[in-house]
């Protein structure tokens, strides 16, 4: 599934629509994950707008994006954290990470399941998944002019069974962005209000689902064959274009 390009991403964040996106994501995202110090986070798809957070406390952060979008070097003026890496080939060490954030990832993909099993691969055991996918219910699914009414919705038992199916553990689901997919500035100023009343009376119709899962390995259990990958390690590469490209802020 395609959704355009890294710089069709990045105008859609730039835009006042994108930044309000950005803020009520991170209204959930950060609570979720309260505490990084030490650890390392990766985002991978186009995660960027959401990493800055965890930079101050992590003990690294890095941005993956996918071959398929191409990347842009962030964060600006500082030293560039991004790397271009196919999802089904990760360029990370095995049991590496500690947390991944997946923002315009999954719905994309072409084939899934080789994806899940390079997160599988990287994530350490106890480590934990953030993946933000659209409702396929929502109106944000359906407005083609945003990135999120690109590619493959789901519902939220749909990608939940998806990450079972690929021997995660689901730990919970949120539900985001009730704010219609409109650009009018008066619209916009309601979202607060949007957020909250419709989570209450219309949660099923919310723009994104949310959702947390973690990698468990218990004495005894066997892991399903669609879990099993080689063990690998890899340098982390950044190409050479990206070094005299435009840097991003975020």
């Amino acid at each position: 599934m395609s959704t355009g390009s890294i710089y069709d991403l990045k105008a859609f964040y730039d835009s006042r629509s994108g930044r309000l996106v950005r803020r009520i994501l991170l209204d959930h995202l950060i609570p979720m994950w309260p505490d990084v110090k030490g650890l390392r986070v990766v985002g991978c798809g186009y995660a960027t707008p959401y990493l800055r957070p965890y930079m101050k406390d992590a003990e690294r952060v890095i941005a993956v994006m996918p071959a398929r979008l191409g990347a842009r070097v962030w964060p600006r003026h500082e030293k560039n954290l991004v790397c271009l890496a196919e999802e089904s080939e990760l360029p990370l060490e095995t049991e590496s990470v500690d947390r991944i954030l997946l923002v315009h990832s999954v719905e994309h993909a072409e084939i899934l399941s080789p994806n899940l099993q390079e997160l599988w691969r990287v994530l350490k055991s106890s480590g934990r998944i953030i993946v933000v996918v659209p409702n396929r219910l929502g109106f944000w699914a359906r407005a083609d002019w945003s990135p999120f009414g690109q590619g493959q919705p789901f519902s939220a038992s749909q990608i939940v069974q998806l990450f079972r199916d690929h021997s995660f553990v689901h730990e919970r689901t949120e539900r985001a962005l009730f704010l219609p997919p409109v650009r009018t500035f008066l619209m916009l100023r309601t979202f607060w209000f949007m957020e909250r009343i419709g989570a209450r009376i219309m949660p099923g119709l919310c723009g994104l689902h949310i959702a947390e899962f973690s990698k468990q390995l218990y004495a005894g259990t066997t892991v399903s064959q669609t879990a099993k990958v080689k063990i690998r390690g890899r340098r982390i590469l950044v190409p050479n274009a990206l070094s005299g490209g435009r840097r991003e802020q975020g």
